[in-house]
């Protein structure tokens, strides 16, 4: 009975013994928990959020992942119309929005702004799910392989501000809001912190083993942030007096449509949508053995396009299915839908508690640099591996390097469309991630394919 109970964590329903699913939940909440949280924090600190709507955005993005991972294990709706892959897959809010994001905070959109484009990239999403047969065609390897890897490379800098302390930590400010002076960007104090934090994470990645390999961030961002508080950087002040439950709100941001920010945010659905494609694959190759079939592709995207629209309402970031866990599941090929359900169970839990939430707060910007710019690294060599499954010849060399240098190139050089419409700048000129994907699938149309030797 007890070998039968186990077996179920290989079949994706059925009750396996609850110590063992407990654990493997766990596991997968340590690998992506980090990643879920730290976009939060860094588009509050560039929208300048006081810090109890820093709270509120961290707690709706961990309330919106539970839901959107919730959705995706118990699909809704009829056959032809479900919502919901009924995969074991794990979702979480997503390091590719976040360039465009920081874009649109920083132009004076805010995060209502944001929350607006999620709305109309929820709905891109929902097409693309409803037609992903006929539109995949247009996004091969080497399209989403050259946008994952722009994404990477343009996360570089924000990695390289938060290891010196974050930009808006000039002296000046630090002493109006009388904080230490180990806290003023560029300082001897945060480059120890920060490069102490990734070697931890490299060397416990590198060497650790069991739940230290698979939890090297959470555990390197733990030594750091140890570190840090003997510098003075942490203070838990606020943290006494968040509540310890609470509801996310309705819209606690507002909501606006700015033409630009939609069309930088729906671009970037549209290619999340067909990215997703590859995880739902590895998925059930490497879990389940056997490919997903067109139903489960079409409810797991409609359904990723659904819940970022609620969640744009909730005040939740977007969106996307998590590798780092796919990862696992075709490591360990546990698929049991209790282990998942259990992983979603912690990370509401973790939502509505907004004394949790403020705790994150307390993070300091040189510990968050320092974890994820091996986040980032490791962003931008799965677009190349992306790349690298298609044939290199010199028409898919002239894509990749054509757009990622275009799109690097003007994002990079703040004065090159001053002269252009300012909605222009906002579209094409903030984030590479843009002009990177259109000319991608404008260059992967024109160019001509070379001729194969019969």
């Amino acid at each position: 009975m007890e070998k039968r109970n186990r077996d179920t964590l290989f079949q994706f329903t059925g009750r396996p013994p609850m110590g063992s699913a407990l654990s493997l939940a766990l596991q997968h909440l340590v690998a992506m928990i980090v990643g879920c949280v730290t976009p939060a924090i860094m588009i509050a600190n560039v929208a300048g959020l006081p810090q109890y709507q820093e709270v509120l955005l961290i707690q709706s993005s961990l309330v919106v992942s539970a839901l959107s991972t919730l959705l995706q294990l118990f699909p809704l709706g009829p056959k032809a119309l479900r919502l919901g892959a009924g995969l074991p897959v794990i979702l979480g809010v997503s390091f590719a929005y976040v360039p465009s994001m920081q874009a649109i905070a920083v132009g004076g959109g805010g995060v209502a702004a944001i929350a607006g484009a999620m709305v109309v990239g929820g709905i891109v999403a929902l097409i693309v799910g409803l037609a992903v047969d006929k539109i995949r065609v247009l996004f091969p390897p080497v399209i989403t392989g050259t946008v994952v890897f722009t994404i990477g490379l343009s996360l570089y800098p924000t990695a390289i501000n938060y290891m010196a302390g974050g930009t808006g930590n000039t002296a000046e400010a630090i002493a109006a809001a009388g904080l230490p002076e180990s806290m003023i960007y560029g300082s001897w104090q945060n480059w120890l912190v920060a490069v102490v934090t990734l070697v931890a994470v490299m060397v416990l990645n590198q060497k650790g083993k069991g739940i230290c390999k698979l939890a090297s961030i959470l555990l390197g961002m733990i030594i750091g942030y140890v570190l840090s508080a003997f510098f003075g950087m942490v203070s838990f002040d606020k943290v006494g007096q968040a509540a310890w439950f609470a509801l996310p709100e309705v819209l606690p941001f507002g909501i606006t449509f700015e033409p630009s920010a939609c069309i930088a945010i729906g671009l970037l659905f549209a290619i999340n949508a067909i990215q997703a494609i590859g995880d739902f694959t590895a998925t059930t190759v490497g879990g389940l053995d056997r490919q997903p079939t067109n139903q489960e592709l079409r409810g797991g995207i409609t359904a990723y396009g659904v819940v970022n629209v609620i969640s744009a309402f909730l005040g939740g970031l977007p969106t996307a299915t998590y590798s780092q866990n796919v990862g696992i599941v075709t490591t360990n090929k546990v698929v049991n839908r209790t282990v998942f359900t259990l992983a979603a169970a912690f990370l509401l839990l973790a939502g509505v508690s907004p004394k949790f939430s403020a705790l994150l707060t307390t993070i300091p910007q040189c510990v968050l640099g320092g974890a994820t710019i091996t986040v980032f690294s490791t962003i931008a060599m799965t677009g190349m591996k992306l790349i690298a499954s298609a044939k290199l010849d010199a028409r898919n060399t002239t894509i990749v390097g054509l757009s990622a240098a275009l799109g690097v190139g003007i994002s990079q050089s703040s004065a090159a469309l001053s002269q252009f419409p300012e909605s222009v700048a906002v579209i094409f000129g903030k984030s590479p991630v843009v002009i990177a994907t259109i000319l991608a699938v404008v260059l992967n149309l024109l160019l001509p394919k070379e001729q194969r030797e019969s």
